[in-house]
């Protein structure tokens, strides 16, 4: 991996340098979802099931757009005993930490005849687009469909795509199954998310879609927001890494690579006050890249994306962090819970050298749908709070707008807003 000295000019070329992977760079793939996007809402199932045989090279009708029971019978088949109960452990991990995000609708009555709340409603029907194929990931369900169980949400339906046989990945099938959804459509790509967005004759149309997918994918609920809520356009994967001269390069190596191997388009970055250490995981990166499966990826990424940075101190090394505002951040320093407090953006904080990324990738309960390319400096992971929604609650008595009615009046006239003025005025006729 390339080590360079962190100076204001190599941090501002790398920040440079990563936005160029931002969904928002690929302004030549839009005119092509919007118009799969349009096909689907004006031709509705037809559409869908004419882009599924285009793309996916699978024949579909209404009768068979649905998986059905058996099929997920079938899928527990396929899938080891083994990671079935892993799957089940990591689902319980999940669904405990997201029931902790959970709180109540409030009220405040004051002694005046005045009522002030919020009332919390669950969104009605949730959207969950899951990869297929290549990209196929089991952990992504739980991490979609559990946040929305929690929070009361009363129906979710997943879209995947099939492969040309017209089967969805077993391993999905079972994911959802643990998290107890039985609705599951096969349809994928960007004419999935439009079929979500605004209906057809097979899928409903939904409140909310979350869920990863490719660029298209990425770009399809980029042009439906606003039709439809949505968690938010991720970009490929990243991995920070704040490292002091305790750290163990053979950890922090491995850790790089953990995300490496996602995407060429994926981020590796280790920052680091030691000069000794970068050298030392620049080495032990090179050794496990030789041997890893997916090597070919790993290396494009660690080209294109890949950076050992060598800060003067721990300040500087902390204010770089903060910049990037990496989707994971590692400290892997003497101290981490010292550190931790100074971080203010990254989507998600591991601390110390036992909490490497895949654990929040997988097990440990929060969720690893992530704020990535900076944006995790005003976004947050995906929550209970993404699927409820916060209703203000106002009640006045007679004697409480007494009270209040000339300032009201007097602030509606300042915005030359007289009907606004005289629906409190009507109140008090003599």
């Amino acid at each position: 991996m390339r080590i360079v000295e962190l100076t204001e000019e190599t941090r501002s070329n790398l920040l440079e340098n990563l936005l160029k992977r931002s969904p928002n760079s690929y302004g030549e793939y839009e005119q092509t979802v919007n118009e799969i996007i349009a096909k689907v809402r004006n031709g509705k199932d037809d559409a869908l099931f004419a882009l599924t045989e285009q793309f996916d090279h699978c024949r579909l009708t209404a009768d068979h757009i649905r998986v059905t029971k058996e099929e997920i019978r079938q899928a527990y088949e396929t899938v080891s005993p083994e990671f079935v109960e892993v799957l089940k452990k990591a689902a319980e991990n999940i669904m405990a930490f997201h029931q902790k995000q959970m709180h109540n609708s409030w009220f405040l009555p004051g002694e005046d005849g005045t009522i002030l709340g919020q009332k919390l409603t669950p969104i009605e029907i949730s959207g969950v687009y899951v990869p297929g194929g290549k990209a196929a990931y089991p952990s992504s369900v739980l991490m979609n469909v559990l946040p929305a169980k929690a929070a009361g949400v009363s129906r979710i339906i997943i879209t995947t795509p099939p492969d040309a046989s017209g089967k969805v990945n077993p391993g999905t099938l079972v994911a959802a199954d643990i998290a107890g959804i039985s609705e599951i459509y096969k349809a994928g790509g960007a004419q999935a998310i439009a079929a979500m967005a605004f209906g057809t004759e097979s899928i409903p149309k939904v409140d909310k879609i979350t869920g990863p997918g490719n660029i298209f994918v990425a770009l399809a609920k980029k042009a439906c927001f606003g039709y439809v809520s949505i968690d938010s356009i991720a970009g490929p994967s990243e991995i920070l890494v704040l490292a002091d001269e305790t750290a163990n390069p053979r950890y922090v190596a491995a850790d790089l690579l953990s995300q490496a191997e996602h995407d060429e388009l994926a981020s590796a970055i280790l920052i680091t006050t030691s000069r000794k250490l970068a050298g030392q995981v620049s080495k032990e990166v090179d050794g496990f890249v030789a041997k890893l499966s997916r090597r070919e990826i790993i290396t494009k990424s660690l080209e294109n994306y890949g950076y050992i940075l060598v800060a003067g101190d721990m300040e500087q090394a902390i204010a770089a962090v903060n910049e990037i505002a990496s989707e994971h951040l590692e400290i892997l320093t003497a101290n981490p819970f010292e550190i931790m407090p100074k971080i203010k953006n990254a989507g998600a904080i591991f601390l110390g050298e036992y909490s490497s990324e895949p654990l929040g990738d997988y097990f440990a309960g929060p969720n690893h749908i992530l704020p990535t390319n900076g944006t995790a400096r005003f976004f947050s992971p995906l929550n209970v709070d993404d699927f409820l929604k916060k209703t203000s609650i106002i009640s006045y008595s007679r004697d409480a707008l007494l009270k209040a009615h000339k300032d009201i009046e007097l602030f509606a006239e300042k915005e030359g807003l007289t009907a606004h003025a005289n629906s409190i005025k009507v109140r008090f006729e003599d």
